[in-house]
């Protein structure tokens, strides 16, 4: 099954307030249900013991709502580790109060060097052409002190089949759209570890999660 970039309608917002408000919604229905949440989760934990730490600075890109990053949060503190939270987004219109939030580019984020011990994105980097996704990866990896989390799709022909299969719970028509040309512009594991091995990495580990999620974490190269 070949990669096919094609355009999501809420990249641009391209619908009514009500049914962006609606996809966004579906997004959270998603990573609570699929695998989102428990992806991040799984990777920060792997982090946190790794670096024997019981909290971590944590920058959410791409976050939308910030829900990932808020529903991560709550179960890692259940777990004995903080997360300390900044979202930011493209659109302002997609932030929510309650974090610290700002808007900006994912390829120029406006911080400096090793601002933050993590930088995370959940459905984003399918967005992104190939070479989007290493100037993606080198831009998080300069704004983190010790890894990137890129936590996303797997592209399979079942996942596919599963993704029109659930068009019936879509509230949105966006969603609908949207859904499954997510999977068929997603990347497998092996492509996806080819990229990231031409950035400024340090080792790149891709783990299997629960129905077609995969979650990278890029080591920043004096912590590999």
């Amino acid at each position: 099954m070949r990669r096919v970039p094609t355009a999501e309608l809420l990249d641009s917002d391209a619908g009514t307030s009500a049914e962006i408000a609606a996809s966004l919604s579906d997004l959270e229905f998603f990573n609570r249900c699929f695998g989102g949440v428990a992806t991040t989760e799984s990777m920060l934990a792997h982090v946190a013991a790794s670096l024997a730490r019981s909290s971590l600075s944590f920058l959410e890109v791409a976050s939308g709502s910030g829900y990932v990053a808020d529903a991560t949060q709550r179960r890692l503190e259940k777990r004995g580790i903080q997360l300390e939270i900044t979202l930011s987004d493209r659109s302002r219109l997609h932030l929510k109060n309650g974090n610290r939030a700002v808007a900006a580019d994912a390829m120029a984020l406006p911080f400096h060097n090793c601002s933050f011990d993590v930088v995370s994105c959940n459905l984003f980097a399918h967005h992104l052409a190939p070479s989007e996704l290493q100037r993606f990866a080198d831009e998080a990896l300069r704004v983190c002190r010790v890894a990137v989390l890129i936590n996303d799709l797997i592209r399979h022909p079942l996942h596919l089949a599963l993704v029109y299969a659930g068009m019936p719970l879509y509230r949105s028509r966006i969603t609908r759209h949207d859904a499954p040309v997510s999977v068929r512009q997603a990347y497998t594991p092996e492509e996806m570890r080819e990229l990231l091995l031409h950035t400024a990495a340090g080792r790149v580990e891709i783990y299997h999660y629960y129905l077609f999620r995969m979650g990278v974490i890029v080591w920043k190269a004096n912590n590999s």
